[in-house]
């Protein structure tokens, strides 16, 4: 048998104290239910004073207006063992609570089956055959009176059925709301009747109730995401030129680009729809890409100048298709374990500096000391994606990461979490071209040559506030090898570094950003160390993100086959693309100092006001690159302004546009063009 104390109850403020205690418990089965009919007997050890009660059907007692001292407890019933507790120490105004279980005795023994004797009769006479006590009309159906002695005997009544012994409770999840109401004017009501394309009220599409019986959910999520784009970009004026009679190097700059993407998600999961991690589920998510590019030169849209400055282009990717179950709960306060396995999204760390992408794998995941801590485990085989819509394409691309990261909720302050992570990209060697017939792999630069790649990254980041002072931090060191950089002309090891910090403060409806970004650069490109930091896929939200011109366009370098930043990334790593191409850790490196203000005008329109002031860490790189000394490090100002706009208040109409722009520095001007570039864009999301 077991038995269980907890710790003593506390008095109210302001109260006036109490001079008694009580003992209150429950005694139970070996099976967890309640023993009825228990004597439990509280004795004092200094007066030897003795109480007695019995348990209630529910094995229930209680011993009330005790005196403060010294007990011991025993409880006894026939059929049972008993049960004995000593050094009970009660205090004035304390409640102690006693929780313990009975062992039945097994039925051979005599006694085994009595019903138990109430303490107050006294004890069994010894040739008297136990009688029951009074009966209770509790958990006892009716009984008839027992037939006479004479003539046919009765038959037995029938049982109750059950609608006449319980009462059926609703079904909570299909209890109806009232259809009438009109206690609020202006249509302003509580209870709406939801309808299948309505996302805002009760909808089983949209996981509010449950689809299969009743913790079965489906959860359907329609995307729409169109963004159109028009741009100044330097482009090449080639062979194939448009203008055949110009003697310019550079062609027109202009550019239109539109693209359109709808995605279909459907997740089904077993489970509570809040609170408690779902026990399963199951995701599948394809995404359709139309997008078109209008350009003024040629060669450019694609590598065969015959295409003309036009592209139409289409596909459809599987961007989530996996599997996820809950292997165990670790704790009472919703701690657990789960894992996940397909085609799926992850972002290795705050910002998304690494790792941010949609790939195949394995990932085991979960939390522990009440959600304090949390932690990921997870290995993708990466595929290849399309090259003029950034979707997947079912192909693997001879790549494998692996990534694990543990984070820490509350670290020293309450509000920062901070996060150590490693992450290791294992690239093997391959050939590709792009969708466009220009060359992705190996780059097209120095001596053209497939190579792999063994890069280990070992970060520290963090997040979250000190005070009033937001706060976002991250480091991450590079090591290990590419066994034939292009660039470089051999094997290199890798030794590089990136830094970031962004400190932030609200006041009113203004959030004031600044913020710094350091990656390393090369300072000797032909050595046999590689210096320049380089990401696996990154996708980061940092230093101005969507309304940053150096972030979101992608600038190439002219007349080399790859670019001086990829779209979406922040690092200068002369790649021939960040979705397609290899990291390249011999590359010039960047500093990025940040300033900038959100504005919340009205609770749905936000403005964002950005500034980057850029420099190349290191030059060579792009000396031996484009046989041009020497290359001053100033690339530009950056800036840009934008608004977002969110009709129902909610996530599922978001409308974006903004200007950017990007003031070239000597250093952009002898690499590339003295020209202001520019954005004009827009974003329109819906989601159902």
């Amino acid at each position: 048998m077991t038995g269980g104390i907890a710790g003593q109850s506390q008095r109210i403020p302001r109260q006036t104290a109490r001079t008694t205690a009580a003992v209150e418990g429950i005694v139970r089965t070996e099976a967890g239910l309640g023993l009825g009919g228990v004597s439990v007997v509280l004795q004092n050890l200094s007066t030897g004073r003795s109480v007695t009660t019995s348990t209630t059907g529910d094995g229930v007692f209680r011993f009330l207006n005790l005196a403060p001292g010294r007990y011991q407890l025993k409880a006894t019933r026939d059929g049972f063992e008993g049960f004995a507790r000593g050094e009970i120490g009660l205090q004035a105004g304390g409640v102690f609570p006693v929780e313990f279980n009975m062992k039945a005795v097994p039925s051979g023994v005599e006694g085994g089956r009595e019903i138990p004797r109430k303490p107050e009769l006294g004890p069994k006479p010894p040739t008297t055959p136990v009688q029951p006590g009074p009966s209770s009309p509790y958990r006892n159906l009716p009984q008839e009176p027992p037939p006479a002695t004479t003539g046919e005997p009765r038959p037995l009544a029938p049982l109750p059925t059950d609608s006449q012994l319980f009462e059926v409770i609703p079904n909570r999840w299909n209890f109806p709301f009232p259809t009438e109401y009109h206690r609020y004017p202006q249509g302003e009501v509580p209870f709406v009747k939801g309808h299948w394309y309505d996302p805002f009220n009760r909808n089983k599409l949209k996981g509010d109730y449950p689809i299969i019986g009743n913790r079965t959910f489906f959860d359907l999520t329609l995307t729409s995401d169109t963004f159109v784009d028009g741009r100044r970009l330097p482009v090449p004026s080639g062979l194939g030129s448009s203008s055949p009679d110009s003697s310019q190097f550079f062609g027109r700059f202009g550019q239109y680009f539109m693209s359109e993407n709808i995605a279909i998600s459907a997740t089904l999961f077993h489970g509570d729809t809040s609170f408690r991690p779902i026990d399963w589920q199951i995701r599948f998510t394809p995404e359709i890409n139309i997008n078109y590019l209008n350009v003024q030169e040629n060669g450019i849209v694609n590598v065969d100048v015959r295409k003309g400055t036009t592209r139409l282009d289409t596909h459809v990717g599987l961007q989530e298709a996996f599997f996820e179950a809950k292997l165990k709960d670790l704790s009472s306060s919703y701690d657990f374990v789960s894992v996940r396995a397909g085609i799926q999204s992850f972002n290795s760390d705050f910002r998304g500096f690494i790792f941010s992408d949609q790939e195949p794998g394995v990932r085991v995941f979960g939390n522990f000391d009440s959600n304090r801590y949390q932690f990921n485990a997870a290995y993708f085989a990466m595929l290849e994606k399309d090259t003029n819509s950034g979707l997947n394409r079912l192909e693997y691309r001879n790549q494998q990461v692996f990534i694990a990261n543990l984070y820490r909720q509350d670290f020293i302050k309450l509000g920062y979490t901070i996060q150590a992570s490693f992450h290791y990209n294992k690239d093997d060697p391959s050939f590709r071209f792009d969708n466009n017939n220009f060359l992705a792999r190996p780059a097209p630069i120095g001596v053209v040559k497939p190579h792999s790649i063994r890069a280990f990254y070992y970060g520290l980041t963090g997040d979250g506030h000190i005070g009033r002072l937001n706060i976002t931090h991250a480091f991450y060191q590079v090591l290990g090898h590419d066994n034939f950089n292009e660039l470089a002309g051999r094997r290199v090891d890798i030794n590089a570094q990136m830094a970031a910090a962004e400190l932030s403060l609200d006041k009113d409806w203004l959030r004031y950003r600044v913020s710094f970004f350091y990656a390393s650069g090369d300072k000797d490109p032909r050595d046999g160390t590689a210096r320049g930091f380089d990401t696996i896929f990154d996708n980061p939200n940092f230093g101005g993100g969507f309304f940053s011109f150096f972030n979101r366009e992608g600038i190439r370098l002219t007349g080399t086959g790859v670019a001086l930043v990829s779209p979406g990334s922040l690092v200068p790593d002369l790649r021939t693309s960040k979705i397609e191409g290899q990291s390249n850790f011999v590359n010039p490196g960047l500093f990025l100092y940040n300033a900038g203000v959100d504005i919340d005008v009205t609770p749905k329109i936000r403005g964002f006001v950005n500034l980057n002031l850029l420099r190349f860490a290191r030059t060579e790189p792009l000396e031996l690159l484009l046989f041009q000394k020497p290359i001053h490090s100033g690339i530009g100002a950056d800036s840009g302004i934008g608004v977002s706009y969110r009709p129902p208040l909610s996530e599922n109409i978001v409308i974006t546009g903004g200007v950017s722009a990007l003031q070239p520095f000597q250093g952009f001007r002898e690499i590339s063009t003295n020209r202001t570039l520019f954005s004009v864009f827009t974003n329109v999301r819906f989601r159902f």
